[in-house]
């Protein structure tokens, strides 16, 4: 059985930062892509960023760019979400998924992702 389990949201000043973490139990970790999405209250659930099966690639939404980095251990089983100079519009449910198809790529489309975690609330306050 898969499990992605997030951790690390909480509530943050705008300028802050957070770190999350994804683990991940119930499958090969090294032969998947990891990504991260997020989803803010009322609307549609959006890439973040994701990260290739060795982590030698990563990619990242046009809106977290240059602040916000991902990063894996595939000895642990974890990804990690590196968030700086959060801002209010960063406010969000963030989830963690895993893709096999796109383990060497790292896919932005979340229907190229097979599991999902439960997701953990990130609040950036004014």
């Amino acid at each position: 059985q898969v499990q992605l389990v997030e951790s690390g949201g909480g509530l943050v000043q705008a300028g802050g930062s957070l770190r999350l973490s994804c683990a991940a139990s119930g499958l090969t970790f090294s032969t998947y892509a990891m990504g991260w999405f997020r989803q803010a209250p009322g609307k549609e659930r959006k890439f973040v960023a994701a990260i290739t099966w060795s982590g030698g690639s990563t990619s990242y939404g046009d809106s977290v760019k240059g602040r916000f980095a991902v990063s894996r251990d595939n000895a642990k089983n974890t990804v990690d979400l590196q968030m700086n100079n959060l801002k209010p519009e960063d406010t969000a449910v963030y989830y963690c998924a895993a893709s096999r198809r796109a383990y060497y790529y790292g896919g932005g489309s979340e229907n190229e992702y097979d599991y999902w975690g439960h997701g953990t609330l990130v609040t950036v306050s004014e």
